[in-house]
C-alpha cells in the first residue's frame, strides 16, 4: 500500500511539474495578453508630461491687463507660486490630508474607503488621493459597468504613480486646481477667482479658498450662484476640515464660519469687458487669417479656442475705457435728442423725404440681415412664410439706454426700433508707433454687432477728406496764409459741369486764406484747389496716406463723397502728426505659445509721404479749425486749450457726422450717424460733425489728459529743425475779415 501510495504521489508532482512546465508559460502568455488588453491604453511617459489640457486664448493690452479670452473652456493656467497657501491648504485638509505622505495612492485612505463600502458606512469617506483625482480629470472615465469600473480604479491608481514619479507635489496640486471646473464657464482656479470673487488665485481670501474647494465634491451640487446656502454650510466644513488638521486655530474657524457667503458673481461672456468690437475683429478677422497663414510644429493649424495663445495688443486698457466712456455718455445725450427729432417725423426715425418704397427696401434689407432670418432660411421657410414670420408677435429683449428690458413686439417692428439708435465708430492711435490705443466699434456689442472702426466702410467722410486736398495745395508751395475769392468755381468732367455750392451766403464773394477756408469748411476754396491738382492726384495723396478703399477719380471727391473707414482716416491724418511719415496702424505687438513661446511680432509698414516741413505746415493749417472754426467747442465747451489740430465733417442730408483730432501723442476719429442713410437729424444744428462726432472726442481727450498715470504731452508740436520759408502767421488777414463778420460756426458739408 505504501509503495502504491508512493507511486500515485510522485505521479502528481510530475503531473505538477508538467502543468508548471508547459502550461505555465502559456498561462502566463495568456495573463500577460489579458493585462495588456486592459491596461494598453494607459498614457505613456510623453502624454503624462503634456497632459492635453483645452487652455484659452487670453488678449492683453499695452498695460498688460486681459482685455477679453476666446475658448472652447475658460481655462487659464497658473503656477503653483501663484496661488494662494489658502487654497492649497483647504484642498489638503479637505481632500487628501496624507497628500505629502503618499506615493499617488493612500493605503490607509484606501482601505477605509473598501471598509466603508463593505459595511454601507459612508462616514468612512472615501479612497482618492488628490493626485488619483488629477488621474480621473486628465484620463476621463466613459460609462462603465462594474467590472470595468474596478479596472478603471486600478488604471487610475496606476496613471496616479506614474504622475507622481513625473511631477512634484507643487506641481501635481497647480495642475489639479487648473484643471478642474467650477461651472458657470468657470475652469481652473484663475478663472474661478475671476468669476466668483473677482481677483486672482493669489489673492483669494481663507473663506473664498474654502469655497472653491468645497466645490470639488460636487461643483453643480455646491454651485454658489445656484445654491447659496448650500455651498456656504459646504464651505464650513472645509474649515472645520482645515481646522482639524492644523491650518486653522478654533479662534479663526469660528469667526470665519460666521462670515456670510459673499459673491463678486461677474459671468464672462464675449459682449461683456472692455474692447468688445476690437476683440472681435481680432478673432473673426486677424487671428482667423493668421491661423490659416501659420503652423505648429507638428503642422496642424493653431486653435485659438484651445492652444492657450498669448495676445498682446497695442491697445491701452485706461484709454479704452476713457473711449467707451466718452462715446456712451455723449451717445445716450444725443439719442435723447433725436427721440424728440424723431417726434416731428412722419415715418419716424427715417428722414421726411424717404418715401415709402424706399423705407420698405430699408426694412427688407434689415430683415434678411437678421439672424432670424438666417435661421428661417436655413430651414428651408420661404420668403412669404418668413416675412409672415416677422409679423408674429414674440418674446424679445431690446437695447436702451436706461437698460435692457423685456416685452413682446413683432420681429418686423423691432427692426424698425434699433433703426431709431444712432450708432458710432471711435479709434484712437499713438502716431509715432501706428500703435491703436483706443477701439470703440458702436454703442453695445450685444445688440448691435456691426463695427463701425475697421468694417464700417459704406459711410462718406464729408468734410473730413478736405485736409488731403489742402495738403496737394501745401506741397507745391501753397502757404496757410494764401488768399483766393470765396466765389463758385466750375469743373468740367467727363463733359458735364460741376459747381458746388457753399452751405451759407457767410463770406461769399470775400478773400479768404486757406486756414479761414479750411476752418469753415468753405466748399467754393476747396473745390478752386481741385480745379488746380485734379482727382487723380487727390487719390493717389490718399492711398499713399493709408486709405485703402476704392476712390473714384472724380472732381466731388474733394467734398467727402466717398466712403472710408474710421480705421483708415485716423491712419491717414497721423501721417501729419507724425512729421510726414505714414506709418501702418497696428494693433498686435506679438503672439506666443501656451510656454511663452514667441510665434510672432507684428512690426509696421512706413512710407515717407511728404517733407517734415510740409507736414508740420499742414498741422499749423488744421489748428485753425480748433482756432476759429468749426472745432471750436473743443476750447469753448470742454475747455480744451490744449495744442489740436482737427477737421469735422457732415454729409449731405446730415447723414454721417465726423470728426479728426490730432494732437503731439494722439490722432482720434469719431463718426457718428443712423445705420442707414436715411436714419438722421432734420436740422444742421443737430445733425453736424461738430454737434454729433465731436463731443466724444472732447470726452474722450477730457479723461486722458486727467490721468495722470498716462503720460501724454499737453505742449505743442515740434518745430522742425529746417527752416520753413512758407508764412503762417495769419493774424492780420484773419484779423480783417473777422472785423466784417462773425467767425466760422458750422461745417459746410456739402
Amino acid at each position: 500500500m505504501g509503495s502504491e501510495k508512493a507511486k500515485k504521489q510522485s505521479f502528481k508532482k510530475y503531473v505538477i511539474w508538467f502543468w508548471i512546465i508547459f502550461a505555465g508559460p502559456i498561462v502566463g502568455i495568456l495573463l500577460t495578453v489579458l493585462g495588456i488588453r486592459l491596461f494598453a491604453d494607459l498614457p505613456d511617459t510623453e502624454e503624462l508630461q503634456n497632459p492635453k489640457t483645452l487652455l484659452a486664448t487670453e488678449i492683453y493690452s499695452s498695460d498688460l491687463k486681459v482685455l477679453g479670452k476666446f475658448y472652447t473652456e475658460n481655462r487659464t493656467n497658473v503656477k503653483f507660486k501663484d496661488i494662494s497657501p489658502n487654497v492649497v491648504n483647504a484642498l489638503i485638509a479637505t481632500e487628501d490630508a496624507r497628500f505629502f505622505d503618499h506615493s499617488g495612492v493612500d493605503v490607509r485612505a484606501l482601505g477605509r474607503a473598501v471598509y466603508g463600502a463593505l459595511t454601507g458606512n459612508s462616514a468612512s469617506g472615501g479612497g482618492s488621493t488628490i493626485t488619483q483625482q488629477l488621474a480621473k480629470m486628465l484620463f476621463p472615465r466613459e460609462d462603465l459597468s462594474k467590472v470595468e469600473l474596478v479596472i478603471r480604479k486600478i488604471k487610475e491608481w496606476i496613471i496616479a504613480v506614474k504622475l507622481e514619479k513625473e511631477y512634484t507635489k507643487e506641481e501635481i496640486i497647480a495642475l489639479y486646481l487648473n484643471k478642474f471646473d467650477y461651472v458657470n464657464n468657470a475652469v481652473g482656479i484663475k478663472s474661478a477667482a475671476q468669476i466668483y470673487f473677482n481677483t486672482t488665485p493669489q489673492d483669494l481670501k481663507i473663506e473664498e479658498a474654502a469655497m472653491l474647494v468645497g466645490m470639488a465634491k460636487n461643483p453643480a451640487l455646491f454651485n454658489p450662484n445656484r445654491f447659496h446656502e448650500r455651498a456656504e454650510g459646504r464651505r464650513n466644513t472645509v474649515l472645520m476640515q482645515m481646522n482639524k488638521y492644523g491650518y486653522l486655530t478654533t479662534e479663526q474657524l469660528d469667526s470665519l464660519k460666521k462670515i456670510p457667503l459673499k459673491l463678486r458673481f461677474r459671468p464672462e461672456d464675449h459682449n461683456d469687458g472692455p474692447a468688445p468690437y476690437f476683440r472681435e475683429y481680432l478673432r473673426d478677422v486677424f487671428l482667423k487669417k493668421w491661423c490659416e497663414e501659420n503652423r505648429k510644429p507638428d503642422g496642424k493649424k493653431y486653435d485659438i479656442y484651445r492652444d492657450g495663445l498669448k495676445i498682446y495688443t497695442t491697445l491701452d486698457s485706461r484709454m479704452q475705457r476713457y473711449a467707451e466712456e466718452a462715446t456712451s455718455e455723449h451717445m445716450k445725450d444725443l439719442q435723447a435728442a433725436f427721440f424728440k427729432d424723431c417726434k416731428q417725423k412722419r415715418n419716424a426715425p427715417f428722414a421726411w423725404n424717404v418715401n415709402k418704397e424706399e423705407i420698405a427696401n430699408i426694412m427688407k434689407q434689415g430683415m434678411r440681415r437678421s439672424e432670424r432670418y438666417r435661421v428661417l432660411k436655413k430651414a428651408g421657410m420661404s420668403e412669404e412664410a418668413i416675412r409672415k414670420n416677422f409679423d408674429v408677435p414674440a418674446e424679445m429683449t431690446l437695447f436702451t439706454w436706461n437698460g435692457e428690458v423685456d416685452t413682446v413686439m413683432t420681429p418686423w417692428d423691432s427692426i424698425r426700433y434699433a433703426k431709431t439708435y444712432l450708432q458710432a465708430g471711435f479709434m484712437s492711435i499713438e502716431p509715432q508707433t501706428g500703435y491703436v490705443k483706443a477701439w470703440v466699434g458702436g454703442i453695445n456689442h450685444k445688440h448691435f454687432q456691426y463695427d463701425h472702426v475697421q468694417i464700417g466702410h459704406a459711410r462718406q467722410v464729408g468734410s473730413t477728406f478736405k485736409p488731403f486736398v489742402y495738403a496737394l495745395a501745401i506741397q507745391e508751395g501753397y502757404s496757410p496764409c494764401y488768399r483766393l475769392p470765396n466765389v463758385p468755381t466750375t469743373i468740367t468732367y467727363d463733359g458735364k459741369d460741376w459747381t458746388p455750392k457753399n452751405s451759407d451766403d457767410k463770406n461769399n464773394g470775400k478773400m479768404l486764406t486757406l486756414q479761414q477756408a479750411l476752418a469753415g469748411s468753405v466748399n467754393y476754396i476747396t473745390a478752386y484747389l481741385m480745379k488746380q491738382f485734379g482727382p487723380q492726384a487727390t487719390v493717389d495723396l490718399a492711398h499713399r496716406m493709408g486709405v485703402v478703399s476704392k476712390l473714384d477719380p472724380v472732381p466731388s471727391i474733394c467734398l467727402g463723397t466717398v466712403e472710408i473707414s474710421v480705421f483708415e482716416m485716423v491712419g491717414a491724418n497721423a501721417t501729419f502728426a507724425n512729421k510726414g511719415t505714414w506709418i501702418q496702424p497696428t494693433f498686435v505687438t506679438r503672439i506666443e505659445d501656451k510656454n511663452g513661446k514667441v510665434l510672432a511680432d507684428f512690426v509696421p509698414s512706413t512710407e515717407e509721404v511728404m517733407s517734415e516741413e510740409k507736414a508740420y505746415v499742414m498741422i499749423q493749417l488744421m489748428k485753425g479749425v480748433v482756432q476759429m472754426g468749426t472745432g471750436t467747442r473743443l476750447r469753448t465747451r470742454f475747455k480744451l486749450n490744449q495744442p489740436t489740430a482737427g477737421k469735422t465733417g457732415t454729409t449731405q442730408n446730415n447723414s454721417d457726422g465726423w470728426f479728426m483730432g490730432i494732437t503731439p501723442d494722439l490722432v482720434s476719429g469719431c463718426w457718428v450717424g443712423g445705420e442707414d442713410r436715411a436714419v438722421h437729424f432734420n436740422t444742421t444744428d443737430m445733425g453736424q460733425g461738430a454737434s454729433m462726432a465731436l463731443p466724444i472726442y472732447g470726452k474722450y481727450m477730457q479723461k486722458v489728459y486727467a490721468d495722470k498715470t498716462i503720460k501724454i504731452s499737453q505742449g505743442d508740436f515740434d518745430k522742425p529743425s529746417k527752416k520753413i520759408d512758407i508764412e503762417m502767421d495769419c493774424s492780420k488777414y484773419n484779423d480783417a475779415l473777422e472785423k466784417e463778420t462773425d467767425s466760422f460756426e458750422e461745417d459746410g458739408g456739402f
